[in-house]
């Protein structure tokens, strides 16, 4: 048997892979608006747009034989996007509002994560090695991805915190699982997934001081330029720092969770 095809699809989970998913969520956020607010696209364009470019990615991604970094990122970044336009349709154009467009999006997840765990005893992502798994798990991440992005939209819009405040709120979160990681026996699993869902908003917090108007309370930049520089910055990211397939957190309780 081919050793690689056992092998997750997915890198290992260190500091590396955090740093890449903080980016890449950022410029989920200023890409998917360049797309639909700069070029007047649209978000219901925007979106058929990036989940297209999602579809492709994620077919070359599980057709794959063994874990590639650059492709992986690149469907990272295309549920980012997708999540971003996805989002903003459901929340504006869709008339549901914040609290309707996140309710629906968490709805989606957890019926997603519940439908991968029945099928397969396990939402692990030490277990993403196999197409029908891999399948689930990057549905699970496109949901994920949206309603972090409907999430990062509602505490900056709506609860007079601003792009920075809400970015500090969802840092801490973040800070706070990084301690129960270090600091208590909770699951691993449960707490990766709690982790990824959370940088989305804070991705998401970040593209918007970056790009909204100064009167909005951002910095004003060119959203294809900030687009750009993040791009360059991943690229290299995934290019110098060493990544690859191996023991992610929760490995031993793969069957279990």
């Amino acid at each position: 048997m081919d050793r690689d095809i056992d092998r997750s699809k997915v890198p290992e989970v260190t500091l590396v892979f955090w740093i890449i998913k903080i980016l890449a969520t950022t410029l989920g956020e200023t890409g998917g608006d360049a797309v639909s607010m700069s070029m007047n696209l649209g978000y219901a364009v925007g979106s058929f747009i990036f989940i297209g470019i999602f579809a492709v990615a994620v077919v070359a991604q599980i057709s794959a034989k063994k874990f590639h970094p650059f492709l992986y990122w690149l469907v990272v970044i295309a549920t980012t996007t997708a999540g971003t336009t996805t989002a903003d349709f459901a929340d504006r154009s869709l008339g549901i509002g914040y609290p309707g467009g996140a309710g629906l999006l968490f709805v989606l997840l957890m019926a997603s994560l519940a439908i991968w765990y029945r099928s397969a005893g396990s939402i692990s992502v030490n277990t993403v090695s196999t197409p029908p798994i891999e399948t689930f798990y990057w549905v699970a991440i496109l949901f994920s991805q949206t309603l972090g992005t409907a999430l990062g939209d509602w505490m900056a819009d709506t609860n007079d915190l601003g792009y920075e405040g809400g970015a500090l709120v969802f840092a801490g979160g973040l800070a706070l699982i990084a301690a129960a990681y270090f600091f208590t026996g909770i699951s691993r699993t449960l707490l990766f997934w709690a982790a990824f869902i959370l940088t989305r908003p804070l991705g998401a917090t970040l593209g918007d001081l970056l790009d909204k108007p100064l009167d909005d309370g951002g910095l004003a930049f060119s959203r294809f330029y900030a687009s750009a520089i993040l791009a360059a910055v991943i690229i290299a990211c995934v290019a110098l720092l060493p990544q690859r397939a191996g023991t992610h957190p929760g490995k031993a309780e793969a069957t279990h969770i």
